[in-house]
């Protein structure tokens, strides 16, 4: 059963039957795309690295062409301003208005601390919907999902918006150098317990993951204790290698302190370390702070490191589905120009958003959205506009990533070490995101926000969606095709049958000719305050847009 099917099955729909001939199977490459890059490629393009294109960014791409858009999306960007008190009037040391991620906590830290991780977590959801044409929130967000660290467990804010920071400064920079920093950051610290790895103690926690998770990853077991990429033994070893770090600064009181991490040479084992043979036997002597570098180093020479990630890439952006043929003609090459680019992340992104296989039609359209890149696809394509006050508008984007939590997907929430499930629990992957419970979950949102009251967000303010100012966007909407057409472009990656559109058409004019959609509206345009005429124009595309927010196909990208 195809995404489609599945979705439809769930909804309680029979979907469609499509005219069209099967495809063929993917058989395009990492060659360059040498094809047109219009409307389709473009949204498609744009849907999977940034969160939920505007119409107008769509069409920016379309006339920049797809060698300035995705130059474009991997261009350099300033740091964002941090997140900033709203409106805790108690807090000492940071007054409203200015920010609290360099500032000590007040005594008792608790005092503080809440609103500013309510601050923290309205203040990364700005972040996703303000990012325009820029795939740096994308990978911000892949290396949460890689690098994970969740609020459970570490708790402070500061620690956690200096990590969130540490990747997106590195979101499309060296691989290398970010899991090298990583590594010892102070969060990282806390949530894998190096800061409790000694050697009197040592603790294998963050060293397993360093390798099973971020960088070699596992493969199957081939003998006792022995796994394809490296054995138990290398886990013991790694983890001395790894002994002597603190973090320091946890819910900090005092003003002279700074949050940072440390090195403790008396906590650190200076013996040999010895590595097995999947890494060459090679001796690690003691090196102290710098130990853990020469040990990143040690791995990243191994070809498998650029497979594994250029895998959790191809996942990403791609498709779960990483067949031999995806293995040897992208993950090979893209692997390759990794090791060659010194593990710079960019040039692989360039060459892998230029590629042939990126936009073939096989690739447009089976990925089901994550539950983040699901609401960004409703509020931004719409216009749905946030409070311009700051108490306001942080209250209302807090509000929002709470929506996220019955669709399973909270920033800075991750479920477990390995991050949401939905990028690598075999054989489901991105199905995990469409089950009975997060379905109506996101039926609900879809129906509440079409409604003319919208969505309530605390404070008397309320997300809404303006019809009539959506449709003055587009460039033919007095022709009920052309409008349904045009909004389907936006809404879904592959073009609907002609029996979808005669439906849908039917929602909006039931029974009647097309004319009578057109005089409608153009008598509401040439007269737009004339609440009589506008409203049953908008109440016909209420209706229209609930229907199409509520199809199989609104869950794709």
């Amino acid at each position: 059963m195809d995404r489609r099917t599945t979705l439809g099955t769930l909804l309680g729909r029979a979907p469609a039957r499509r005219a069209e001939k099967p495809q063929a199977l993917v058989n395009s490459g990492l060659e360059p795309y040498t094809g047109s890059f219009e409307y389709a490629q473009a949204a498609h393009l744009l849907r999977r690295t940034t969160f939920g294109p505007t119409l107008q960014e769509i069409k920016d791409a379309v006339a920049a062409g797809l060698e300035a858009t995705v130059a474009q999306l991997l261009a350099d960007l300033p740091a964002p301003d941090p997140p900033l008190n709203p409106d805790f009037a108690e807090d000492p040391y940071v007054p409203i208005g200015e920010t609290w991620v360099d500032k000590p906590y007040p005594v008792p830290p608790n005092t503080a601390a809440g609103y500013r991780r309510r601050s923290l977590f309205a203040w990364q959801m700005e972040r996703y919907f303000t990012e325009g044409t820029s795939a740096r929130e994308k990978m911000t967000l892949f290396w949460h999902n890689h690098f994970v660290v969740e609020v459970g467990a570490v708790g402070d804010p500061q620690y956690l918006y200096r990590y969130m920071s540490l990747l997106r400064a590195h979101a499309l920079g060296n691989f290398r150098e970010l899991t090298k920093q990583i590594t010892i950051d102070p969060a990282m610290l806390r949530y894998l317990n190096g800061n409790q790895n000694t050697n009197a103690a040592p603790n294998e926690n963050y060293a397993r993951e360093l390798l099973e998770l971020f960088t070699i990853g596992k493969g199957p077991q081939i003998g006792p204790g022995d796994y394809t990429n490296y054995t138990e033994d290398d886990v013991i070893q790694i983890a001395r290698v790894l002994t002597g770090w603190r973090d320091r600064g946890y819910f900090n009181t005092n003003p002279d302190l700074e949050v940072h991490s440390l090195f403790l040479p008396g906590r650190h084992d200076t013996g040999d370390k010895q590595l097995s043979y999947h890494f060459d036997n090679i001796v690690i002597s003691n090196n102290w702070e710098n130990e853990y570098s020469d040990l990143i180093d040690i791995i990243f020479s191994k070809t498998e490191v650029a497979r594994f990630i250029c895998r959790k890439l191809y996942r990403w952006f791609i498709y779960y589905d990483i067949t031999p043929q995806a293995e040897a003609e992208v993950i090979e090459p893209m692997a390759q120009l990794l090791i060659d680019s010194d593990y710079e992340i960019k040039p692989v992104l360039e060459v892998f958003f230029k590629s042939a296989h990126f936009f073939d039609m096989r690739n447009v359209g089976p990925m089901i959205k994550n539950p983040i890149d699901f609401i960004a696809s409703v509020l931004r394509p719409f216009a749905v506009a946030y409070p311009q006050e700051l108490s306001a508008r942080y209250r209302a984007l807090f509000r929002t990533r709470r929506m996220l939590e019955p669709l399973q997907m909270m920033p800075f929430a991750p479920p477990n070490v390995a991050g949401w499930p939905a990028y690598y629990q075999e054989p489901v992957y991105y199905r995990m995101w469409i089950s009975s419970p997060t379905l109506q979950a996101r039926q609900e949102f879809t129906d509440a926000i079409i409604q003319p009251n919208g969505i309530g967000v605390g404070g008397g303010v309320r997300l809404r969606i303006d019809v009539l100012a959506l449709v003055q966007t587009l460039d033919n909407p007095s022709d009920p095709n052309a409008l349904i057409e045009e909004l389907a472009a936006l809404l879904f990656p592959q073009p609907l049958t002609d029996a979808q559109k005669a439906q849908l058409k039917d929602v909006l004019i039931p029974g009647l000719p097309d004319y009578e959609w057109t005089v409608e509206y153009s008598e509401w345009a040439a007269d737009p305050t004339n609440e009589d005429l506008a409203a049953p124009v908008d109440a016909k595309l209420r209706s229209l847009l609930q229907v199409m927010l509520a199809m199989p196909e609104f869950h794709l990208s």
